[in-house]
């Protein structure tokens, strides 16, 4: 099909949008932008770039695990870091603007912003695979139609409201939706890994595989060491690298991610010069730990890249699908007993904060009290909350605050007024329930160090009469057991978007309680939470997606589904001093594909590892 018989297609395909009075709102866009209006779509290069920056050198970093599947979209096993740079996305995320792509494999789209219920992403006719062979619109269909079919139920649900993928020419291909309007479907669609049919064609997609997996990205595998380390060599034929968002990005020539089995032996992988880059993650090790002789040499360095976007919410998290967490009234009383403020002051080093919201460090966070606009949304449904809810959602929230002593006599006198109210009571000290059952219940863990935060929170249960046990399984047990929601409380780390969406429905949905390898892993199910879930999908614009979030913030709050515990709005890491990085930084991410190498420090680091 021609590029005018297309467009003839697509004039024809479009005309329900006149009966409709949408016509005037369908467009064709060299960039998608969802509630916002794109500032960089006439540039050549992103301004958090530098086109001059030295290719070549390497970066390595730290996995704490391992891995067993180079097929991250299948859901199995212990899929491999940095599999992404094997793989290009229709269009590329703006690393300064929230719900802003530009062109990638798809050099524009075409959709209705105002009625979004199908989008047409035109390709770029140079985009190439790795082993030269061309990508079309058949390489996309067969992409989507494998995710919807074959790919982990978790990727099924966040693609739900797709409907069909059809090619409607060699470099055009059409995504229709389910529902009458969907803005950010399109936004979804464009950042998902597009694969190879050919490749495929005599593979079976839904086995774990080691097997290298055709791409179209910037890197390809260079070597694997099984379980323990993978590399990537830079594609000195890159199709893209000239395009404006891949200008002065993507440096190195090497790329290599090796794995250790904690974060302890990592630390000193990295002090030998194993990996040229760490990110520190405990408090602790990143105020006192890096005095070693290269820190003082000047080759190490530590550096802080603060960011705007959501912290990652590190929560303790309930399994509502077992007793007694299934009581709203016995987890409101275990929020009392963690204890923070001492956390902070006596292991942190005070580098934390406590996190108030699933949305932390953003706009979306809710602060205060509910606003009118946020009422707007509250009021009808408020009558189906439980009394606990309705007070939670309509409070100026924060969570219990100790004297940091490391006692918390007062919310633990609180905590315990609760389970007495809750119809507990205690027996030669033990808490026990109505039937005279000892409250007793387990930790899952899978690394080591999370018995630091874990241990003085059990103390704390343990004045309460509650009998809290650790359990520390391997990696893949951890995995599988969390797939089937087999734990009682575990912790877990939810990352965050400043455009939230369909995946809300995959963390807090009632029907992704129920889905094995879904990620609502607390079993939230709530029929005002799936309400606001779908209001955040379809909010019309920014501001209205900014309110509808906040409320869906004020429902997570005032479950007590999780406890959130600590955050920063940076992040730590530690390098080796021989990297440079762009005068400009990217606001919501660190940037890192835009740093380069400095040859001539890095023969200063290599020196002096020999030497040692």
């Amino acid at each position: 099909m021609s590029y005018a018989s297309t467009s003839i297609w697509l004039a024809v395909s479009s005309l329900t949008l006149v009966t409709q009075g949408a016509w005037a709102a369908l467009q064709t866009t060299p960039f998608l932008a969802i509630h916002s209006q794109p500032k960089y779509s006439q540039l050549s290069a992103m301004p958090y770039a530098n086109v001059y920056a030295a290719k070549g050198g390497y970066l390595t970093t730290s996995v704490i695990g391992g891995f067993d599947n180079l097929n991250s979209m299948n859901g199995k096993g212990s899929s491999v870091e940095g599999v992404n740079y094997l793989f290009d996305t229709l269009m590329s995320s703006s690393l300064d603007e929230p719900g802003v792509l530009y062109p990638l494999i798809a050099e524009k789209i075409t959709f209705d912003p105002e009625h979004t219920n199908f989008a047409v992403f035109h390709l770029n006719p140079k985009a190439r695979f790795s082993d030269g062979s061309e990508l079309t619109a058949e390489d996309v269909k067969f992409s989507f139609d494998t995710y919807q079919t074959k790919s982990n139920p978790g990727l099924q649900m966040y693609l739900a409201d797709l409907d069909k993928t059809e090619v409607l020419s060699k470099y055009q291909v059409k995504m229709t939706f389910k529902s009458g309007n969907n803005s950010d479907m399109p936004l979804i669609l464009a950042q998902m890994p597009i694969y190879s049919k050919m490749d495929w064609a005599k593979k079976d997609f839904t086995q774990i595989t080691m097997q290298p997996i055709l791409g179209s990205g910037p890197y390809l595998i260079h070597q694997i060491n099984s379980g323990r380390s993978i590399s990537y060599k830079r594609n000195l034929k890159y199709w893209a690298k000239e395009l404006p968002v891949n200008r002065g990005r993507y440096n190195f020539d090497i790329l290599k991610f090796t794995y250790y089995r904690s974060a302890d032996i990592a630390f000193e992988g990295f002090k030998a010069g194993q990996s040229s880059l760490y990110e520190e993650k405990i408090a602790r090790k990143w105020v006192s730990d890096y005095q070693f002789p290269a820190v003082k040499a000047g080759l190490v360095v530590q550096k802080r890249i603060a960011h705007e976007r959501p912290i990652p919410t590190k929560s303790m998290v309930f399994n509502t699908r077992r007793m007694p967490f299934q009581d709203i009234r016995f987890r409101q009383a275990l929020t009392y007993a963690y204890d923070f403020e001492w956390q902070n002051k006596a292991l942190f080093y005070g580098q934390y904060q406590r996190l108030q919201s699933y949305f932390s460090n953003s706009v979306l966070e809710a602060k205060g009290l509910p606003t009118t606009a946020e009422m707007e949304v509250l009021k009808p449904l408020l009558n189906e909350m439980s009394p606990l809810e309705r007070k939670g959602v309509l409070a100026n929230w924060k969570y219990p605050v100790s004297d940091a002593s490391g006692f918390n006599r007062s919310n633990l006198l609180t905590a315990r007024q609760l389970l007495l109210n809750s119809g507990y009571r205690y027996h030669n000290g033990v808490l026990v329930d109505q039937n005279l059952r000892p409250v007793h219940f387990e930790f899952l863990i899978h690394q080591s160090e999370m018995q630091r935060i874990i241990l003085p929170y059990i103390r704390n249960l343990k004045r309460l009469g509650i009998t809290v046990t650790i359990r520390k399984v391997d990696d893949a047990q951890y995995t599988e057991r969390l797939r089937h929601s087999d734990f009682d409380m575990i912790i877990d780390e939810m990352p965050q978007s400043l455009i939230p969406s369909s995946e809300q429905a995959q963390f807090w949905g009632s029907e992704a309680a129920d889905q094995v390898g879904n990620y609502n892993y607390a079993g939230i199910k709530s029929a005002v939470i799936d309400n606001v879930i779908q209001q955040v999908i379809d909010a019309p614009n920014r501001d209205q997606l900014i309110v509808r979030t906040r409320v869906l913030d004020r429902l997570l709050r005032a479950g007590y589904y999780q406890i959130p515990t600590y955050g920063k709005g940076e992040n730590w890491f530690a390098y080796w001093n021989m990297y440079q990085q762009p005068n400009i930084k990217p606001k919501l991410s660190t940037g890192i594909d835009y740093w380069w190498s400095n040859a001539v420090e890095a023969k200063k680091v290599t020196q002096y590892l020999r030497q040692q």
